[in-house]
């Protein structure tokens, strides 16, 4: 969850891991630091940001040095916790994402060996058992010192006298970026589009030297080759281009988002993925995902049932790695923007154990869920950087109608115009986008509450989860999600004057009984915000405000609501002066458990 980096060339490093460190803030951190190797180590680190540890530093031509944006799971944030770490002799230094299960036995046995800690974290035992086991040759050393670690990790290591870094990864994301006389390490491309988009992704097991002209791969002892990639990004698509929030500007790339991700796949929608609803010793469908992307596969969910009849589960990842189930003649599909999502890649790996074939759906190429996965489905949103997922989220929605369109059995005609809707997509939510000004109003009339409802029916219903989500992750408004049938059963307790609830209306078969659900909230004398397709008179005539959203049919309603609920959620941050790219407490990676 924090991020990572490590330069080694002819340039200066400081400014370069400077730079690549900001480059990484938006995964979310609470301290950070690097390393400088000349004659010695140099080690600043603090907590708090970039800018502050940047202001700290003095001039200097070192042109290896290792950087860190930590996310505290072992200790508070500090300035001794942060990283690098060190061993005792101040020789070797470190850098490590990921969580270390067995740090405690290792300390404690450590420390009984004459190992002195100064910091709280688990990664302070790999430093020192690297120290431990070091006999001249800081590769094999941190290959032994790995072989004793329990968890996950991607590190990077530099050490007194030679020029290099030493990586390593298992189940937590590494790269090693190819420049010209000069190579980089990073846990995350975006770090070092500036310098170079040529990247190897390092697989679980694989440990790495780097010096400023060559790198050499190895695993379990042999040394391998990985393919180099390019990074279908550019430095420019990460840059806020004048916006004032990477959020904002990421709601209004949805139109461009749509597109790319349809494109290729609507004039070709067989090839997509295989044939599961054609494909008779196929029972089920297992949807795995966390977070905004869970909420993408219940939306999935419903459209596989209803298209290509065949039985779904979703499940949150999370609580599908830790209970017994029976699996058979199922497809398993991850759902994860980065492809490095812990527990959604730990799910992967149970449903492939368990015979599953499987799908993940995914924003990045050559992420671990990628090599973990039978096939893969690239949703093409770009890099996205703001923590609070919102073209990943719509892109993973358009992948889902796709794959319900490549395996519905639904009449030719029917087939057509659901394509035929998907194509105008774009143009609705430009529509949107364009009359925001009604829906910026709404947003900071909702920033005055401290608590709020979204409720919705159907296809709707993971809406409104994904609606409650944003809003209390960027507004730090208490915000819940609810199927509006279910707000009878306790949550109408909760329901008085100053607890707004935002109503998603969709013209389908819920539609009546979401009137009722919604006069009976007015009883009460809450106040209704109601998201209603442009025309519908009768939602009007109930609710204290509307959100007019352009028509569309009742199945792909989803996008369109969502983006209005992602600016709803932006404009009620917007107003309370919250950073809202970058949430308190939150990553926009969730590399561990």
């Amino acid at each position: 969850m924090c991020g990572l980096i490590g330069y080694i060339g002819n340039r200066p490093a400081q400014p370069i891991l400077i730079d690549c460190l900001r480059r990484l803030e938006y995964r979310g951190y609470d301290s950070c630091g690097l390393a400088l190797l000349g004659d010695g180590i140099q080690v600043y680190k603090d907590q708090g940001k970039v800018a502050e540890l940047q202001r700290g530093l003095s001039l200097n031509n070192e042109r290896t040095g290792i950087g860190h944006t930590r996310w505290a799971t072992h200790g508070r944030p500090s300035g001794i916790n942060a990283h690098p770490h060190l061993d005792c002799a101040g020789q070797i230094a470190l850098v490590h994402n990921g969580i270390v299960t067995n740090f405690l036995r290792l300390r404690q046995q450590l420390t009984q060996e004459g190992h002195i800690f100064s910091s709280e974290t688990d990664t302070e035992v790999i430093v020192h058992l690297i120290e431990k086991y070091y006999r001249g040759d800081l590769a094999e050393a941190v290959a032994t010192a790995l072989g004793q670690i329990e968890g996950s990790y991607a590190i990077i290591a530099l050490q007194t006298g030679p020029k290099k870094l030493v990586v390593a990864r298992n189940e937590s994301p590494l790269l090693i970026g190819l420049g010209d006389g000069e190579n980089f390490a990073a846990s995350d491309a975006a770090a070092i589009l500036d310098y170079t988009d040529r990247v190897v992704y390092l697989e679980d097991g694989d440990i790495g030297v780097i010096t400023d002209r060559e790198i050499t791969i190895a695993n379990n002892g042999h040394e391998v080759s990985r393919q180099v990639q390019q990074v279908p990004w550019t430095q420019e698509e990460a840059q806020k281009t004048g916006y004032e929030h990477f959020m904002l500007k990421e709601i209004h790339e949805q139109p461009r988002v749509i597109q790319n991700t349809l494109r290729g796949y609507l004039s070709a929608i067989e090839p997509v993925a295989p044939e599961i609803a054609a494909n008779g010793d196929i029972a089920q469908v297992l949807l795995l995902g966390c977070g905004t992307s869970y909420h993408a596969a219940l939306v999935g969910k419903y459209l596989l049932e209803k298209l290509a009849k065949v039985a779904v589960r979703a499940e949150l990842a999370s609580e599908f790695n830790y209970h017994d189930t029976l699996l058979s003649k199922t497809w398993a599909i991850g759902i994860t923007q980065s492809g490095e999502t812990a527990d959604t890649l730990m799910a992967l790996r149970k449903a492939k154990s368990l015979g599953c074939k499987t799908l993940v759906i995914t924003n990045v190429v050559g992420s671990s869920a990628t090599r973990i996965a039978d096939e893969a489905f690239y949703i093409k949103a770009g890099p996205e950087i703001s923590v609070a997922a919102t073209k990943s989220f719509i892109a993973q929605l358009v992948a889902f109608y796709l794959l319900a369109l490549a395996w519905a059995r639904i009449d030719t005609s029917s087939r057509e115009r659901l394509m035929a809707e998907l194509r105008l997509l774009p143009n609705k939510v430009q529509q949107l986008l364009d009359g925001q000004d009604d829906i910026a109003e709404l947003g900071e009339y909702l920033s005055r509450y401290d608590n709020a409802f979204f409720i919705g029916r159907g296809i709707n219903l993971p809406v409104a989860l994904e609606g409650a989500l944003k809003l209390k992750e960027i507004s730090y408004i208490h915000a819940e999600g609810c199927a509006a049938g279910e707000l009878k059963h306790g949550s109408f307790a909760l329901l008085n004057p100053h607890t707004p609830v935002v109503a998603i209306g969709a013209q389908d078969n819920t539609y009546d009984t979401l009137l009722t659900n919604i006069k009976e909230i007015k009883t009460r004398g809450t106040p209704v915000i109601a998201l209603a397709a442009e025309g519908d008179r009768e939602i009007d005539k109930l609710v204290d405000h509307v959100i007019w959203i352009p028509g569309t049919t009742p199945l792909l309603s989803p996008v369109v609501n969502s983006v209005a609920l992602q600016l709803l959620a932006y404009y009620a941050a917007r107003k309370r002066g919250y950073p809202i790219d970058q949430p308190r407490n939150l990553a926009k990676s969730v590399t561990v458990e």
